[in-house]
């Protein structure tokens, strides 16, 4: 279902799109692939940027996670195709720092510690959460695999989504269907 249609008029100056796509490894590890494309509707020229005319990419970046199943950094790929400086690819070495850390709370925390302002590039971190967040859902599957394991080993689990948004507030009718014991409506 598209947006209602604006009640004044306007002229569309910026695209960005994000694109994650999440993969399960052979190996038993988890890629994310994140890709930030930025273009303006009209040129942008100036001594110190790179000519870029309108309709082209000002920005173009991408970056690949490696995570394991705990959700902790083992590799990361950052590259840039397109940018409006010709400095700008020289700190994508920077985003190896990701080594290490986990996706699990805290993670945006760090992300700024290691990579914000100057130490990063604003754009690559942006596209960090939804990568983060696309992992995630990547999972789903065998979370739900394991989950469903221990509870029918009588473990009694809460469910990892319960309160992580409306759908799955312990008050609400799916939380009532899908996992009972942990309803709190009445």
């Amino acid at each position: 279902m598209p947006l209602p249609p604006p009640n004044i008029k306007r002229k569309h100056v910026h695209t960005r799109t994000i694109t994650c796509k999440g993969f399960e490894r052979t190996d038993g590890s988890w890629e994310v692939e994140g890709w930030i494309t930025d273009v303006k509707t009209y040129g942008v020229n100036s001594s110190e940027r790179i000519h870029v005319p309108a309709g082209e990419p000002m920005h173009g970046m991408g970056m690949r996670l490696t995570v394991d199943d705990n959700l902790q950094v083992s590799d990361v790929i950052a590259i840039q195709d397109y940018s409006p400086y010709r400095i700008c690819h020289t700190i994508t070495p920077n985003f190896r720092k990701l080594i290490g850390l986990s996706l699990k709370k805290g993670f945006r925390k760090s992300v700024r510690k290691l990579l914000g302002g100057t130490k990063g590039c604003v754009h690559l971190v942006d596209i960090l959460g939804p990568m983060a967040t696309t992992l995630f859902q990547s999972q789903t599957k065998q979370r739900s695999k394991q989950f469903e394991k221990a509870r029918s080993l009588g473990e009694q689990l809460k469910p990892p989504v319960l309160n992580t948004c409306h759908a799955w507030s312990s008050n609400s009718s799916v939380v009532k269907k899908s996992f009972p014991d942990f309803y709190t409506g009445k």
